[in-house]
């Protein structure tokens, strides 16, 4: 009997970058970390290397994307599942949720950490480092430096306070000892 599962992540990234993705072969392939095409004309698509193939049916703009979906392990007689995949705008960037149904018997357990380890980590990811900001571009020095620049350690926490308290304790007057006083021990 076929299976179906829903699973859902949080990306960093508007719906409208998730939709325009997922619907390209070269955004596609950068956005899971591998090979993707997908050809408008007639809307099919692979991923992973050709692991996945199938036809998107549905294209509602920046929120629903309907997919008949394969794997190379459906066999021959297994018929297209379908992958539904919903975007939801919510604060820190877009909810993705994924309903795939129609898995053949036995698969959907499998279905659940692939759309979690292929598609969801790298997605964060790779939306992740678009969204950060680009780090400052540092001007070239005209002339090489004569001295390379002084290496900074920073010492752990610990051994600076440990050293501070042997310094103050150098400097504070010195303190009496007073003798411990002796039990007396009773005759019995």
């Amino acid at each position: 009997m076929p299976e179906a599962i829903s699973v859902a992540s949080i990306i960093p990234a508007s719906a409208q970058h998730i939709y325009e993705a997922w619907l390209s072969g070269d955004a596609h392939g950068a956005m899971i970390g591998d090979s993707a095409e997908y050809n408008f004309d007639d809307d099919t698509f692979t991923a992973w290397s050709g692991y996945i193939e199938g036809k998107t049916i549905e294209k509602v703009p920046f929120r629903r994307i309907v997919q008949l979906w394969r794997s190379s392990e459906f066999l021959p007689d297994d018929p297209d599942s379908q992958l539904v995949v919903l975007l939801t705008a919510v604060d820190g960037g877009t909810r993705v949720t994924l309903e795939h149904s129609n898995i053949p018997d036995g698969q959907s357990e499998a279905y659940v950490d692939g759309w979690a380890e292929n598609y969801f980590v790298p997605m964060f990811a790779y939306f992740s480092e678009l969204a950060a900001p680009a780090a400052p571009v540092k001007k070239a020095a005209s002339k090489p430096a004569k001295k390379p620049a002084k290496k900074i350690v920073k010492k752990p926490a610990k051994k600076v306070v440990k050293k501070a308290a042997k310094k103050v304790a150098k400097k504070a007057p010195a303190k009496k000892k007073v003798p411990a006083r002796k039990a007396k021990k009773s005759k019995r």
